[in-house]
């Protein structure tokens, strides 16, 4: 039976409100249909693109850059759906159920983790949006200012893009979660229609097939190859690291467990490999084309329609940068809300529910983002893939771990739902806080901590030992595992062990 989410006695209004309370089960509609797309929805953008195309740059065919992109999804789907249990039988959001493990204190820990990196893609995708915007209208009038994405102020141009672009998300924001739940299902056809017309211009620009994909690797070995596939898969499995933990604050409106983990499986690693095969496609396409690879969308459409020297823009022309405009701006609007407002929206309410709500989280999170020069993380593809990607994986990582054991091994998918909202209870704790759990999670982050240092410039690759710098390729894995068995180890026998008799499923 569900348990309600009127207030209580029981519940301590620091932990409390409307927002992250337990769903209603009335408000539980989520299909596997909407879940599905929910995933089409934020897997068509233009970063899902750039991560296909920068694997073509660094030197895969497109059978290798589309093979490390859906062996990547597929490895992070299982986390997906693990941690998208807690929110389908439970109805609660993603810091909610960190405070089963963390504590009902201590979950701002992984909490704020979280929602830092989705302020930093929040930035990223509407820098994104923005950007999409002026060079398309570059192409129509040329005389504009180039974008200088190297400089700590882009341009005064482009930066009014950027802000535009940031009020639409904004709106979105203030009209809440089933403003999410419609954008996502009616964006979702519109936007593989989209990629798949791209390909369509780009097979016949390029004269077929044979020649759009001719691009060979520039691997002479099979050695070569694993040195950019291991770090590559990694920097795969954490671009949706972030969700493999937030996917509570989604499957909590699921209206099962099969709704959750089937619509999953046929949203994202689908989506994902399809997206890939469009991205390396016109990618290899445009070396063709245009004698040089293009890893962004929006560079194509500019390129596409860019008249010959001395000629004026033609009409047909400008409808292709208007369609190209709405269709970058769709997709790059229904990733960011999703994937970037929701989380950090409840991470940040989560910090002190009774005076901040999920609104009010997102405001913050759309001002964070702002301010974090989302231009300057993904300048260069080394800098979005390395530093970035690998780089954020190294806090997430041990984050899911720990989740996933707790739930799993520890608890055996049994909480005790009252509990989570107040203190005293079965997940106090020591004043809030599981210390174990922090423990487990220094124990994940530790081993990658010199790669990422090495790769971000902050240490010379001479004053760190290979075998580190080697094991911050596998840095999302390395840290899940750690950070999992540690805990695992530290909780065996410990307060907090299964509780099924005050259990409460919803």
């Amino acid at each position: 039976m569900a348990e309600s989410t009127a207030a209580s006695p029981t519940r301590d209004p620091a932990l409390f409100n409307d927002d992250i309370a337990p769903t209603e089960a009335g408000r539980r509609t989520w299909n596997m249909w909407h879940m599905a797309a929910l995933w089409v929805g934020m897997a068509v953008c233009v970063p899902s693109y750039q991560l296909a195309a920068s694997l073509i740059k660094d030197g895969m065919d497109w059978r290798q850059a589309v093979g490390t992109i859906a062996l990547g999804n597929v490895i992070v789907l299982l986390p997906m759906i693990l941690n998208g249990h807690a929110g389908a039988k439970y109805g609660i959001p993603f810091p909610v159920y960190a405070r089963a493990s963390f504590g009902v204190l201590g979950a701002n820990l992984p909490a704020v983790m979280r929602a830092l990196v989705a302020c930093g893609w929040f930035g990223i995708q509407t820098w994104i949006g923005g950007k999409a915007l002026y060079t398309l209208l570059r192409a129509v009038w040329p005389h504009l200012a180039p974008v200088d994405e190297t400089a700590l102020f882009p341009g005064m141009g482009p930066f009014a893009c950027f802000v535009a672009f940031w009020a639409v998300n904004v709106y979105f924001i203030w009209k809440g979660t089933e403003s999410i739940k419609w954008l996502e299902t009616l964006a979702a056809p519109f936007l593989i229609v989209a990629g798949l017309a791209l390909v369509v211009w780009a097979h016949g620009r390029a004269g077929g097939f044979g020649r759009m994909l001719s691009t060979p690797t520039k691997f002479a070995t099979t050695g070569q190859f694993l040195v950019v596939f291991f770090p590559s898969l990694t920097a795969m499995v954490s671009y949706w690291g972030t969700l493999a933990l937030n996917i509570p604050d989604f499957t909590r409106f699921a209206r099962n467990q099969r709704d959750q983990a089937v619509g999953q499986a046929l949203g994202l690693p689908t989506t994902m490999t399809l997206f890939a095969f469009i991205g390396v496609a016109v990618t290899s396409a445009s070396e063709v084309i245009f004698g040089e690879s293009l890893w962004d969308p929006t560079d194509v459409v500019v390129r596409a329609v860019t008249p010959a020297a001395g000629a004026s823009v033609t009409i047909a022309g400008i409808v292709v940068v208007l369609i190209g405009m709405v269709g970058l701006s769709v997709a790059t609007l229904s990733t960011n809300i999703a994937a970037n407002v929701v989380s950090p929206a409840n991470d940040i309410s989560n910090l002190r529910p009774g005076k901040i709500s999920f609104r009010a989280g997102g405001l913050v999170t759309a001002v964070v983002g702002l301010l974090m020069f989302p231009w300057k993380l993904i300048a260069t593809t080394k800098g979005y893939i390395f530093t970035w990607l690998i780089g954020y994986g190294v806090l997430l990582g041990p984050i899911g771990g720990i989740l996933i054991v707790d739930y799993f091994v520890v608890r055996r998918r049994e909480l005790v739902v009252a509990d989570l909202y107040r203190r005293g209870g079965v997940y106090e704790y020591r004043g809030g806080v599981n210390a174990r759990a922090i423990a487990a999670f220094v124990a994940g982050v530790a081993p990658n901590v010199p790669g990422f240092l090495v790769a971000s410039g902050a240490l010379a690759a001479a004053r760190v030992p290979a075998a580190l710098t080697q094991v911050y390729s596998y840095a999302w894995f390395v840290g899940l595992g750690v950070a999992g068995v540690v805990y695992w180890a530290l909780m065996r026998g410990r307060a907090g062990a299964p509780v099924r008799s005050r259990s409460t499923t919803a």
